[in-house]
Parts: C-alpha cells; sequence; structure tokens
C-alpha cells in the first residue's frame, strides 16, 4: 500500500533508535518519505538512519524539532512523537521517575507541537503522530507513572486533533497493547501477564499506522480487541475495576512466588 500523503514527505520519528521507531521510519522510508531519524542514543540514530538512508539527528525528543527541520530542508509534515519511558512503580516511585515520565511520555509531545504549529497553521497542513500505547485508554498495572502519564499524552493528542482539524492538521494516536521491543523486556513480571501474550512485533504497528493514516483515522489500534476493552471501561467501570483488579492480584501472587523461589 502506497500512502500518498507520505510520498516526499519530511518525517521525524522520535525513539528511532529501535522497536517501533525503527520499523516506523523504515516504514515512511519504504513510502518515499524523507526521515530524520531521532534517538537519544547517538549511535541508534545512525544505525537506523544508515539502513534506509535518512538522516540521523540524535538528542533529547523535546527540542529536535529546529535541528530536524534544518536536516529536512527547512521544514517538517509529519511528527511522530514516539519516544518514551516505561517507568513502574506506584506513588512510592520517587519524584524523578515521576519527573522523567511526564517530560518524556507528554511534555516532549507539548514542546515538538509548540514548535511545529505556529508553521503548520501557517501553511494549512501538517501530521502529528502520537505513540501512546493502550495503557492512555486503560491502564497498566505495576506502573503508575507510565499509566498516567500515557492517559495525558492520549488527552493531548485528542485536545490537538479537535482544537485543529479544521486548520489542516492531522492528528493519530497510536495504542498498541504488547509490542516486542526492549520496553516490553524489561517489564518484568507485569509485562509477562498482561502483554506478553498478545504481543505483536513493532512492524506490524508500522503497519497499522500506515493504515490509520491512509484512513484518517485518529485512534489507530495496532490490538483491535482494545476497542472492546475501552467501551467496557467506559460503559461499565466497575466491572472493569474489578476485573482489573483480579488481574492486580494475579501479579502479586507472581512476584510473591519468583521471590520465594529465589529464596530456595
Amino acid at each position: 500500500m502506497v500512502v500518498e500523503a507520505l510520498r516526499d514527505a519530511r518525517v521525524v520519528v522520535t525513539g528511532a533508535g529501535g522497536g517501533i521507531g525503527a520499523a516506523l521510519a523504515r516504514r515512511f522510508a519504504a513510502e518515499g518519505a524523507r526521515v530524520a531519524v531521532n534517538d537519544l542514543d547517538a549511535d541508534a540514530a545512525r544505525r537506523t538512519a544508515a539502513e534506509i538512508d535518512a538522516v540521523a539527528v540524535p538528542g533529547d525528543a523535546s527540542d529536535v524539532v529546529p535541528a530536524a527541520r534544518t536536516a529536512l530542508g527547512g521544514s517538517i509534515d509529519v511528527f511522530c512523537a514516539n519516544a518514551g519511558v516505561g517507568t513502574g512503580g506506584g506513588p512510592e516511585a520517587d519524584d524523578a521517575a515521576w519527573e522523567l515520565a511526564w517530560d518524556v511520555n507528554v511534555m516532549s509531545h507539548v514542546r515538538a507541537a509548540r514548535a511545529l504549529l505556529p508553521e503548520w497553521l501557517d501553511r494549512g497542513a501538517g501530521r502529528f503522530v502520537s505513540t501512546v500505547s493502550a495503557a492512555g485508554l486503560l491502564t497498566m498495572i505495576g506502573a503508575a507513572p507510565y499509566s498516567v502519564t500515557k492517559h495525558g499524552a492520549l488527552a493531548f493528542a485528542e485536545w490537538m486533533s479537535l482544537t485543529y482539524r479544521h486548520r489542516g492538521i492531522h492528528v493519530h494516536a497510536v495504542c498498541p497493547q504488547g509490542v516486542r521491543t526492549a520496553m516490553l523486556a524489561a517489564s518484568g513480571t507485569a509485562g509477562d501477564l498482561v502483554l506478553a501474550p498478545d504481543a505483536i512485533e513493532p512492524e506490524d504497528v508500522a503497519d497499522a499506522v500506515l493504515d490509520g493514516i491512509a484512513a484518517e483515522r485518529f485512534l489507530i489500534l495496532p490490538h483491535p480487541q482494545a476497542a472492546g476493552y475501552y467501551a467496557a471501561r467506559a460503559a461499565e467501570p466497575e466491572r472493569w475495576l474489578r476485573g482489573m483488579n483480579k488481574v492486580q492480584r494475579q501479579y502479586e501472587e507472581q512476584l510473591a512466588a519468583r521471590k520465594e523461589g529465589g529464596r530456595a
């Protein structure tokens, strides 16, 4: 499938040194886009860029827009706010952990939009693709900072879409469940219980994103079943919370069993 809106488009993908970001960069390049690959890991950014004949713009995703604009010849058509951190824990997580999750998962999107919107609104065109996570629609056990900030990322994407769509700004919120990336591998017991059984490949997410762009869908669900979970959460919140609490108890039991096994 060729998405005409992406042919010769100037595209930035943050967090593209690996995982979903790298898969997105490859797909955009395959569609004929000119791609700027951003990652905090400069070597990883350069590897992905070299693979697809793109330009590497390493550094913090929060302030990549000026450098990426220059690297792409003065303008950006599509910005993929993909960089994220999977901060775990609950209220006991220290302030630094909460601040990192907020800064990367929400404020990097805000700062990018702040830098992009004047140009986009002036020419009446622009596309913002936000990698949110199904945690932004639902939640993730064992990871309050991640869940809360992904809800924030979804809220910001929704606000962007309803505020600017009549002015030519297209916004997409990508909400996968488990994806076989380093973040899933690092998610431990919670990821094994909730995400791993239905995990998909990063390339599957990229396919879903291209389909969503072609159809101009705001909400992109690489795991279609997430729509049913989201509807159930809204329609019957008590039932949904009881079900999630059951999963939480299973999680606690598995943690206890692993801890006991480690002592044996």
